[in-house]
């Protein structure tokens, strides 16, 4: 592990980046890929998480490699730079946009938002949306969320579909194209309750009855699935699943469904100070809490902090509650045989892909041992 980080602490010093930044481990993205490759169920497609990995280079190199044009999108301005450079994008909106949103977007009158599809929740939005088409005079793809479990929204049982897919005549300008199910419960089920490969089980037979209430005309999009159980999911009712944060494997996503996927992306960030750490106050206070294994004997101070990230290296390194976090110089303590000194690189792993791959600006490209390239992130509003 240490030669991988001053393997990475080379690069970015032969590269001159001295500020915090994002690493993307491109050797490392592609062996996640392969994987996904070799387990992906030949009946499935991938649709790509756009907010998980908000970079059109990073969507294009992972779309390229699994042959995919799809995205799943959450956010208008990136479904708009994703429309805008994949001219064969098709896009399903992952949660209910309010309808002027929707509007506000359409009323432009582009034409690559004909590519979008829009997610219905409610028999009261599914009007709202047959309102806006019959008022714009356009017409409108939309597909259903359908809650297999989960509980957060979207049509609650089989019958509710089915009455609502009655309603379809009533709104001339919508097309259904399929339903939208998400199990992110599955992987945590305890096994009291059955365990996840029993809730994963249940999850696919719900999305099985509501895909019985659409016409084979309706099942274009029958998607299901997240990071976390996407490659888990072998026959049953889906033609795609949906994929982004595996691929950079930040800490949340450490789950049995991704076993052998390696890390991919790191914070980088120079330490400014090393220290012998002391409380504000009186001295003595400082050294009974350190006797008491409550606070470091040694420390140092990095470059920016309080990121949704753990500690990766130097090895032990941590935040210490005493001292709390700091997104200004942020104290961590070490071993007390550390080495590391002011001008190192310490390494944070993120917790998730979303929102934290646009923080730090253009990201750090590696192969090979080398920051090869720098790749724009997209807006994060």
């Amino acid at each position: 592990m240490s030669a991988y980080f001053a393997m990475l602490s080379d690069a970015l010093r032969q590269a001159g980046i001295f500020q915090p930044c994002l690493l993307l481990d491109l050797d490392r993205l592609d062996g996640n890929m392969a994987l996904v490759r070799a387990r992906l169920d030949p009946g499935l497609a991938v649709r790509l998480v756009d907010k998980s990995l908000a970079c059109l280079p990073l969507l294009s190199h992972i779309g390229k490699a699994l042959g995919t044009n799809r995205f799943m999108t959450f956010h208008p301005p990136i479904s708009e730079a994703v429309l805008k450079a994949f001219p064969d994008a098709d896009l399903l909106y992952g949660k209910p946009m309010p309808v002027s949103a929707a509007r506000a977007v359409l009323m432009k009158g582009e034409a690559h938002w004909s590519r979008v599809c829009w997610l219905i929740d409610s028999d009261e939005r599914l009007a709202e949306y047959g309102a806006l088409a019959a008022g714009l005079d356009i017409k409108l793809r939309i597909a259903f969320e359908i809650d297999v479990g989960l509980h957060r929204g979207g049509f609650a049982q089989p019958e509710d579909l089915s009455q609502a897919l009655k309603m379809m005549p009533a709104y001339k300008r919508l097309r259904c194209a399929g339903v939208m199910a998400y199990e992110a419960h599955a992987p945590h089920i305890p096994g009291l309750f059955g365990g996840p490969v029993k809730a994963l089980a249940q999850a696919s037979e719900r999305a099985a009855a509501f895909v019985a209430c659409l016409s084979a005309h309706q099942r274009g999009i029958l998607n299901i699935g997240g990071s976390k159980t996407a490659l888990l999911h072998h026959g049953g009712m889906a033609n795609e699943v949906s994929m982004g944060s595996a691929f950079v494997l930040p800490g949340d996503f450490d789950t049995a469904g991704l076993e052998g996927f390696q890390p991919a992306a790191f914070i980088a960030t120079p330490i400014l100070k090393v220290v012998e750490p002391m409380l504000p106050g009186p001295p003595a206070v400082t050294r009974m809490l350190q006797a008491l294994g409550r606070f470091p004997r040694k420390g140092c101070y990095l470059y920016g902090g309080k990121w949704m990230a753990d500690p990766a290296f130097p090895e032990g390194m941590r935040a210490n509650g005493l001292l709390g976090l700091s997104s200004n110089q942020q104290f961590m303590g070490l071993p007390a045989d550390c080495v590391a000194k002011p001008g190192d690189y310490a390494f944070l792993r993120p917790t998730q892909s979303e929102a934290m791959l646009q923080q730090f600006g253009p990201i750090a490209v590696l192969s090979g041992g080398r920051i090869v390239d720098r790749w724009p992130v997209l807006p994060m509003a």
